[in-house]
This record gives structure tokens, C-alpha cells and sequence, in this order.
């Protein structure tokens, strides 16, 4: 089976492609654009956006090989998001914390005005980079209900619509607010799941992201960073948390874990040959959605580990992305 991965890369992009005899090759693409985020079209995988930092947004029809402008120009894009339950709509979100919509895979956008209008913004702030003003760094789209969306703020709140924008809930209880990554189960419109670096680290919603848990059993450190959710049972989670910011994104002392949760139990530090602790960040954590038990972790070095039950066993992928800044996808 092909597998490819897109990454995060700095300044760049990295693709890597599994063939169906086992060899990895990998190329570095986009040199200069400053590549920050990225979505997969669930409606068609060969299909990828990218968010980059002034360059607006950039679309792939082929995969990941080749890119074309998709709007934005001139924007900061810390966010993108294909709709699962709306063809050919996107959401992105930009610095400062602003967000908008595509009803036509990107030819044009059109601001979702109501987001300017919630109250917490004036409270938005955030210390991670110049000039220290909050951004959407996460948007998340039910794979039920398209009127449902979830967008977490760097830093600064959770916030919620259920009529596809028009009109937002502000800080929604329970949630991180500093958002580093935000998502729904695969095929379940109820869970959210977030990582952060305030409170926990890690935190659940069980109704499409109105209110949120932070469980802090088995937890021992507390900047979260990556999460996410077997795509068969929502109530196993995921998640990556390191002691602090100056570990998570220090050259090679993040100290991090993976945790686990199944089943509302306790968090459990994940080994099964990962290094303890993880001297880099796990920036990614995939589940797939057609094997339930597997996760990939991509970490800050370039490395990718791989479990096929549930984080119990690990093996590291033949393969080194360069680096992994913050995100990664898998087609």
C-alpha cells in the first residue's frame, strides 16, 4: 500500500512516498514559502491545501507534487480545514485572528465577519512569535453536522458556531486556552479533542465541542501538543506533552510522552520501544481512518514511529522528513 506524508519543514514542504515494496523516498518542495499548515480533502486525498506565512493558500490536485495559488495572498495562514460535510468548502485561519471561508475549493473567500465580533478577542495574545497577537491555530469541522465549528486560539479561548459562522459562543468551558491542535473524531460528530499548553495539556469534548474535560490522572507534565482518537472507538485518545514550552521546542530535550486514554481510564505514558523519554516534540499524531489501532507520531527531528495496537509496540519508519514543524498529514 503507497503511503505519503506531507510536512511541515520550516521553511519548506517535505513528501515523503512509501511504494508498495517497502522503499521510502523523500523531496523537499515549496523552498521559501513558509509552509505552517495543512488539510487533506476528505472528498478527494489527492487534494491538499497549505496555509504559508504571507503566501495565503496553496493547492495541490496531485498529491502534494506540484501547487498553485488558492487565495489569500498577503495573509498569514495558521490554519485550513477541508469541510467533510460541505464539497469544495474551506475554512482557514489567519494572524491576527481572523477567519475565512471558500464555497469553491479556493477562488474566492469571503470573511466569516460574525468571528471579528466575539468578545474574549480583546484578550487574545500570544507570547510564541511577533508581534504577540493571538491567531487561529486550530479549526475543527463536525463530520456530521456542517453548521457545527470549533476554532482554538493562540492564545486566548476555544470558541464555537452551530450555524456555520453566522453566530459564535465565546470561551467554551473546560477547553485549553492556548490551542495548539484541535480536531473531531473521524466519524463521530460528538468528540473534540484538543492539546494545549495551559492546564492539562490535553482535552476532550464529548458534545461537539459546548464543553470540554481536561483529565489529569496519570498526566505528569502538562504542555500538550498533538492529539487525536482511534478512528473506531473515540473514547481512545492520544496525546503528546512535554514538561514546558522551552522542552517541547528546544533542539533535543523536549522530554516528552505519548499518553494514552482508553475508555475514561487514566492517562498511560506509551512505550513499547519509543525512546523514554522523547528527546523531540511530537508535533503529529494520525490515526487511519480504515485501520483502526494505528498511530503515526512525527517528530520534531524529521523521525516518524509507527503502532499498529494502540501504542502498545512501536517501530520507527525508514524514513526522516528533515524536520517536522508542528504538522503533519497523511494522504
Amino acid at each position: 500500500m503507497n503511503r505519503i506524508l506531507l510536512s511541515t519543514n520550516g521553511s519548506r514542504l517535505a513528501r515523503a512516498e512509501c511504494e508498495a515494496d517497502g522503499q521510502w523516498s523523500v523531496e523537499f518542495l515549496l523552498e521559501g514559502a513558509m509552509v505552517r499548515c495543512l488539510s487533506v480533502d476528505p472528498h478527494n486525498r489527492n487534494v491538499v491545501y497549505a496555509g504559508t506565512q504571507g503566501g495565503g493558500v496553496l493547492r495541490s490536485a496531485d498529491g502534494g507534487r506540484t501547487w498553485k495559488s488558492a487565495g489569500l495572498a498577503g495573509h498569514v495562514v495558521k490554519s485550513i480545514a477541508v469541510s467533510p460535510g460541505q464539497p469544495d468548502t474551506i475554512y482557514a485561519g489567519t494572524r491576527p485572528a481572523l477567519l475565512f471561508v471558500s464555497r469553491d475549493n479556493g477562488a474566492h473567500w469571503e470573511e466569516v465577519s460574525a468571528f471579528r465580533r466575539i468578545f474574549s478577542r480583546r484578550f487574545w495574545f500570544s507570547p510564541a512569535e511577533p508581534p504577540f497577537i493571538g491567531y487561529v491555530q486550530g479549526i475543527a469541522l463536525s463530520p456530521t453536522d456542517p453548521s457545527v465549528i470549533v476554532a482554538g486560539i493562540e492564545a486566548g479561548a476555544v470558541v464555537r458556531s452551530t450555524d456555520r459562522g453566522t453566530t459564535w459562543q465565546d470561551h467554551r468551558k473546560g477547553a485549553l486556552r492556548d490551542c495548539h491542535s484541535i480536531q473531531f473524531h473521524a466519524t463521530n460528530g460528538d468528540w473534540v479533542y484538543e492539546g494545549g499548553g495551559t492546564g492539562a495539556g490535553a482535552a476532550f469534548s464529548r458534545d461537539a465541542g459546548n464543553t470540554w474535560t481536561q483529565m489529569r490522572q496519570g498526566l505528569d507534565r502538562h504542555y500538550g501538543w498533538a492529539a487525536a482518537a482511534d478512528p473506531a472507538c473515540p473514547d481512545v485518545m492520544y496525546a503528546s506533552v512535554s514538561p514546558g514550552p522551552m522542552k517541547a521546542h528546544s533542539r533535543d530535550d523536549a522530554q516528552a510522552y505519548i499518553f494514552r486514554s482508553m475508555g475514561g481510564g487514566p492517562w498511560k505514558k506509551l512505550s513499547g520501544g519509543l525512546p523514554q523519554p522523547l528527546s523531540y516534540m511530537p508535533y503529529a499524531l494520525l490515526t487511519d481512518r480504515a485501520r483502526p489501532g494505528h498511530l503515526y507520531a512525527g517528530l520534531s527531528s524529521g523521525d516518524v514511529w509507527h503502532t499498529a495496537d494502540y501504542g502498545d509496540h512501536w517501530q520507527q519508519l525508514p524514513v526522516n522528513l528533515g524536520s517536522i514543524f508542528t504538522a503533519m498529514i497523511m494522504l
